[in-house]
């Protein structure tokens, strides 16, 4: 790989697996040095190592995003350790399934708190940080095709990654005169290792999906770099769809 962030900066929230994981490697190989956040300190430390082991620099972060007491104290501890981030990616999500007649209060605040309060939060702090350094920065969140899309049983995570998508617009507006670009990244449909769908219902999403296989955390990675560097530089408040053209509509065969 390139060196392009070579010298920069980039937190990751959610980087102890899936989607979150690829993207803090890859930032790796290209030189930056990578703030490994999750709430799971194994997991956050086993990113780090695996970082460290390609030859990389990272930080093993423990935070819980929905605190903001938590959230500034990950900020300071980067900061001690290599500097401010000039890169922040938002994954942290979570993305259980209940229909609503059965859905608990406390899990859809447990979503909400997650996916939107927590990325806020830490957008706060980062954004701060990247005013104060007067050195401008690039935010990336983690929206998802599932803003547009209904699903069922996915009420509270749909109606939270839309939220995420409209935030990121204003987001952007706001940091303009700073010289900091926010955007958003949707994936859809991505190949997890802990993900729990049955084999009949991926096989009806990939028939249904222009670009015909599942997507991977690498193709995610690669559109969370893009905006990260220097050629998305005419590019802020745009949700960037990475979902094999899934969005454009049903990819089915001419009838007759």
């Amino acid at each position: 790989m390139t060196k392009r962030f070579a010298g920069k900066t980039v937190l990751v929230t959610g980087a102890g697996h899936g989607i979150g994981r690829q993207i803090a490697l890859d930032f790796a190989a290209e030189g930056a040095r990578v703030g490994v956040n999750d709430i799971a300190c194994e997991r956050a430390e086993l990113v780090a190592d695996e970082i460290a082991a390609a030859g990389g620099r990272s930080l093993a972060l423990v935070a819980d995003v929905r605190s903001a007491d938590a959230v500034d104290r990950m900020l300071a501890t980067l900061a001690l350790r290599f500097d401010i981030p000039d890169i922040l990616v938002n994954n942290a999500g979570i993305y259980p399934n209940s229909p609503i007649i059965d859905m608990s209060e406390e899990e859809w605040d447990r979503v909400w708190d997650i996916n939107v309060k927590g990325m806020f939060l830490v957008c706060r702090a980062a954004l701060r940080c990247m005013i104060g350094a007067k050195a401008g920065g690039k935010i990336i969140n983690m929206s998802s095709g599932a803003a547009l899309r209904a699903r069922v049983g996915a009420s509270h995570y749909c109606s939270s990654k839309a939220a995420i998508s409209m935030f990121t617009q204003v987001l952007a507006l706001e940091a303009a005169e700073h010289n900091i670009q926010v955007n958003a990244v949707a994936p859809g449909l991505i190949e997890v290792p802990d993900w729990d769908l049955t084999p009949e219902y991926i096989d009806a999403l990939v028939g249904m999906t222009p670009r015909g296989r599942i997507g991977q955390p690498a193709d995610v990675s690669a559109m969370a770099r893009y905006l990260a560097s220097d050629d998305a530089d005419f590019i802020t408040g745009a949700v960037m769809l990475v979902d094999g053209g899934s969005s454009a509509g049903q990819s089915l065969p001419l009838s007759g």
